[in-house]
């Protein structure tokens, strides 16, 4: 037989693409269209409906940028139709491949009744099955004109990002708007061809069942009359029939379908649209439920839950009647699917906190699942914090995106700092938004990596990031695909099945240790600084404001903020969100934040002054603050006291050479005519920090132009140009007293200038250093050096609930992609007996390397350099542009515990207040290894007080916690504070609490207060 495979596959894409999908809509009729827009922000949806609107037409140019546009459409179904399937066709001038990128728009009846929402892909609203004929009809549109900020040219700078520079240039233009009559044998003759043509192009040429196909689709496409594909759209099909019923093998893979739309909670789009998006996708997703009944659809977030709840009420009743049907399925059990980098140990805990608990007060649901499909790598503290809320089960599908290294499995157990093991799957289709294509099911089939050992894999499936969710074209694939030979089967399955079904048939699945981290995106710990600052300074106030509210309720009887407490962590929580927090949005999104973030803070620095004010009382004397886990200048932890000084007095002498020489009684600082550090020398160990010939806190900066996603990467090839920055405009020393002396140094470079303060205090075994830039470059990366004379073939750096160990050396390409990481409050080398610590207050991003120096020991360089600011032009053109404050510093000497300490002191300075009596701590423990990270009332308003601590060294600890109040019980809980079996033996005696803990082990405990109960 000749060869016409070629033939035939071309025919078949030109006559669907020209004949049959024309053919869906055979007749139609235009709709009467009128607008009204909406002036500013969008509108109630009462307000829209009300508003008097304008006759337009299609063709008209409609939508300036973020605006809200209501169209009012209306029209009449002709008679002629009665008995046929009549759908209107709205086209508010989508590009259908930007799904969730550009206009969209919510349906609803006259009434306020929301029907669907229309976008790119999913441009219908029935009329009905069958119509009678003669039926008025009329539908309001809330129409959102969102401009394309990703387009086909992708990362080119635009000012649409932001509603301040956007202009107000229309967007779109309607292209139809009108009653049509659907063809429902044609539509399913297009997924017949679809689904067959797909997997035909995906099977070996040699492979009988492909040509099986072939000879199929040929047959069929003979069966088409081209002038009139609607009558013989049946006649196609029945060719057609034969080769759809054949089963799949009995070794095929298996797929659980998840119906999903992942919606970022902010990105190309601010925050309030995200609200609507929401709505709009719950509203498709609900009415697709109605429609088809093995369809499954799952949404994570329950921020965004708690928006429809509060925006769209009727939406939501839709919602909550679908999930208690267990089709509508709440997964993941956080607040949102936040980064897992940076957040710090408990607000990463209060993710699963909050979101667990919302589902369970809403719907009953306890979830298993941890759900982060695009989230940019996962922190090695993360399986523990998953554990201790209840959870067992993880998924993620953006490792895949790893520029260099293959992940090795799709289903394995991943086990965190402590040892906990999670069993976490990454689907093989390689994207969270599926949409049930040839290619797709079969690359997940080839693409899974457990073979022979497990087969089923999950795949999310819907349009996603800007929302839009499955559609009727998915499941009817779906239906086609759920046992066909040749393809791997797919089947609709909540995520917990899924799971159970995995987990089950691979028990002893393969283990992976430590992070995941993302071989992409490593900027993300660096964009948008001042969203990052935010984030700190918030998990720490939020800290203070927990701690002093349970102090002073405890001691002073003083009321406990739980509403307010409740509302700002989730703020907080929010801007979490993996394009919020990781600096990727559009600048609309980072110039809320600023100002969210400043009303965070004012509100609780509020709440913590009433809590200190109840305490203190009313005197004059003068009083410290400790909010830090550990004592310091006689101050315990969480305790109010008089200060106390410590330490040798601090001297201040210029060099000759010029440059001044800080010392302590503990450390010797030199500082030269650059304003650079030359020497840090522990006095106590008698050794030097900086390598020779070397200089500390060099301010360096690189040309940052990625190949692709500006905001998101750094590509290796930065390193290659780098400029120091060694001349210094002025170095003075500033006020220099007994208890502290200052260095100021002051630089311009660019269009941009540096102001930094290096700091020695008495009694303190740190250099600090304040630094202050006024940035104004394009496309440069700012980075701090230290490099220390130290051999270590690895450091630490903190993440949630403990640290873990990077390799200097880049022996492996594994060890080569980790060129830029995250570390939380510290990073810490060393070698036996002596280490370095350099801690921070705001930065994330660093990068750690080594060099064997050409000297005469040949001794080894380690640098350590923090990343401080960036400036990518998109998708915010002026991202870091102005003013940034940086607060770190270099520890000499320093003991693991010394980096836990310090990482903790500069984070929570002390404060000074005036009162009358110093208060005790509400709790204490006796062993510096374990850190205290909340202190608390429960959350059910009991009374109660929650403390969760855990061991920081990564060792063993023995610990007795004190109770500064009359102790009736103590007992272990999780996270959401319910008791738990699952921690370590308790021995109560009085007011105190012993027990051991394992290598960087959580623990909550619930301690009741005697006369509480």
């Amino acid at each position: 037989m000749h060869d016409d495979r070629a033939l035939i596959e071309a025919r078949l894409k030109r006559v669907l693409d020209e004949r049959i999908r024309p053919a869906l809509y055979p007749e139609s009729v235009p709709l009467d269209v009128a607008a009204w827009v909406a002036p500013g922000e969008p509108v109630p949806v009462a307000e829209g409906l009300a508003a008097p609107h304008t006759p337009v037409a299609v063709g008209d140019a409609w939508g300036a940028p973020w605006g809200t546009t209501w169209f009012k459409v209306r029209g009449e179904v002709p008679r002629a139709w009665a008995g046929r399937t009549v759908e209107a066709v709205l086209d508010l001038g989508f590009d259908e491949r930007m799904p969730g990128f550009q206009c969209e728009a919510l349906v609803h009846l006259p009434d306020g009744t929301p029907v669907k929402a229309i976008n790119p892909r999913n441009q219908w609203v029935r009329v009905g099955a069958p119509v009678r004929g003669g039926e008025h009809v009329e539908w309001h549109l809330e129409a959102a004109s969102n401009p394309v900020i990703l387009d086909v040219h992708p990362f080119r700078p635009t000012p649409l990002g932001d509603r301040e520079t956007a202009g107000s240039e229309p967007q779109y233009r309607l292209a139809r708007m009108d009653l049509a009559v659907f063809d429902t044998e044609v539509w399913e003759l297009i997924q017949d061809l679809e689904v067959l043509g797909e997997l035909m192009m995906e099977l070996a040429v040699d492979s009988p069942r492909r040509w099986e196909l072939l000879r199929a689709v040929g047959r069929a496409l003979d069966a088409v009359d081209l002038q009139d594909v609607n009558s013989t759209a049946t006649a196609a099909r029945s060719e057609l029939r034969e080769v759809l019923a054949a089963p799949a093998g009995a070794s095929a893979h298996r797929i659980s379908a998840v119906g999903h739309a992942h919606i970022d909670s902010a990105w190309l789009w601010p925050l309030r649209e995200t609200v609507r998006k929401v709505a709009r996708t719950a509203s498709n997703m609900t009415a697709l439920l109605e429609d088809e009944p093995e369809f499954v659809y799952a949404m994570s977030q329950a921020q965004q839950y708690a928006w429809i709840k509060e925006h769209r009420p009727e939406v939501y009743a839709k919602v909550k009647k679908a999930v208690a049907e267990g089709r509508f399925v709440p997964a993941g059990g956080m607040w949102v699917e936040s980064d897992t980098n940076m957040p710090g140990s408990e607000a990463m805990a209060r993710q699963f906190v909050h979101g667990k608990r919302f589902f369970l007060e809403e719907f009953g649901v306890e979830n298993d699942e941890a759900w982060l499909p695009d989230t940019f790598g996962f922190a090695a503290g993360l399986p523990q914090i998953i554990k201790s809320a209840g959870s067992k089960w993880l998924l993620t599908q953006k490792i895949s995106w790893s520029q260099i290294n293959a992940f090795p499995h799709h289903t394995f157990r991943w086990e965190g700092i402590d040892g906990t093991r999670i069993f976490t799957h990454f689907p093989p289709v390689d994207t969270y938004n599926c949409q049930m294509a040839g290619r797709e099911i079969a690359h997940a089939a080839r693409n899974f990596k457990d073979k022979g050992v497990a087969r089923h894999s999950l795949a999310p499936t819907g349009w996603g990031d800007g929302g839009g969710g499955t559609t009727r074209e998915m499941i009817a694939k779906a239906r086609r695909l759920r046992d066909l030979d040749g393809s791997a089967t797919v089947e609709w399955e909540r995520p917990a099945d899924f799971f159970a079904k995995a987990e089950a048939e691979y028990p002893h699945a393969p283990v992976w240790v430590g992070e995941l981290y993302l071989e992409l995106h490593r900027a993300t710990l660096t964009s948008q600084a001042r969203t990052k600052r935010g984030n700190r300074r918030s998990e720490q106030l939020l800290r203070e404001a927990e701690l002093w509210s349970a102090t002073a309720a405890v001691a002073a009887r003083h009321p406990y903020p739980y509403a307010e407490l409740d509302r700002v962590w989730k703020t907080v929580l929010l801007h979490q969100f993996h394009d919020i927090l990781p600096g990727s949005s559009i600048a609309w999104v980072h110039r809320e934040a600023e100002k969210t973030y400043a009303a965070v803070a004012a509100e609780l620095e509020g709440i913590i002054a009433a809590a200190l004010a109840a305490l203190a009382g009313g005197g004059g004397a003068e009083l410290v603050v400790n909010s830090a886990p550990h004592p310091r200048g006689g101050v315990a932890a969480g305790a109010v006291a008089p200060p106390v000084a410590e330490g040798t007095e601090v001297s201040a002498v210029a060099r000759p050479a010029g440059g001044f020489t800080l010392t302590n009684g503990l450390l010797r600082i030199e500082i030269d005519d650059r304003g650079l550090v030359v020497s840090a020398y522990d006095r106590t160990a008698e050794r030097e920090t900086v390598a020779p010939g070397g200089a500390a806190n060099l301010l360096q900066i690189h040309p940052d132009f990625p190949n692709m996603w500006d905001a998101w990467d750094v590509d290796a090839f930065y390193r290659n140009v780098v400029t120091d920055l060694t001349d210094a405009d002025e170095i003075v020393l500033g006020e220099a007293t007994p208890d502290a002396a200052t260095v100021r140094v002051t630089r311009a470079f660019g269009d941009s200038r540096v102001v930094q303060s290096l700091t020695l205090a008495r009694g303190q075994r740190r250099l600090d250093i304040d630094t202050e830039v006024d940035w104004h470059e394009t496309e440069k990366f700012l980075k701090a050096a230290f490099p220390l004379d130290i051999h270590a073939e690895r450091y630490a750096a903190e993440t949630q609930f403990g640290h873990l160990y990077r390799p200097t050396h880049t022996n492996t390409s594994w060890e080569a992609a980790k060129f830029e990481a995250c570390a939380h409050r510290f990073v810490h080398i060393e070698e036996p007996g002596w280490g370095v610590a350099l801690v921070n207050d705001a930065t994330y991003g660093h990068d750690v390397t080594r060099t064997v120096r050409d000297d005469g020991d040949q001794g080894t360089t380690t640098t350590v350099r923090l990343s401080l600011l960036r400036a990518p032009r998109f998708p915010d053109p002026e991202t870091d542009q102005g003013l940034h404050r940086f607060r770190y510093a270099l520890v000499p000497g320093a003991a693991i515990g010394d980096a836990v300490r310090e990482g903790h002191r500069i984070n929570l300075p002390e404060r000074r207040i005036t009162g009358a009596q110093a208060v005790a701590p509400l709790v204490t423990v006796d062993n510096d290894a374990t850190v205290v990270t909340a202190v608390k009332l429960a959350d059910d308003a009991g009374g109660d007080v929650i403390v969760r601590l855990h061991e920081a060294y990564g060792g063993r600890a023995r610990t007795t916690l004190t109770s500064g109040f009359d102790l009736a019980d103590a007992v272990t809980t999780d996270l959401l504070e319910r008791p738990t079996d699952d921690g370590p033996a308790l021995e109560r005696h009085g007011n105190t609490v012993r027990m051991r803990l394992r290598p960087f082990q959580i623990v909550t405990l619930r301690l009741t207060r005697a006369g509480e109960r």
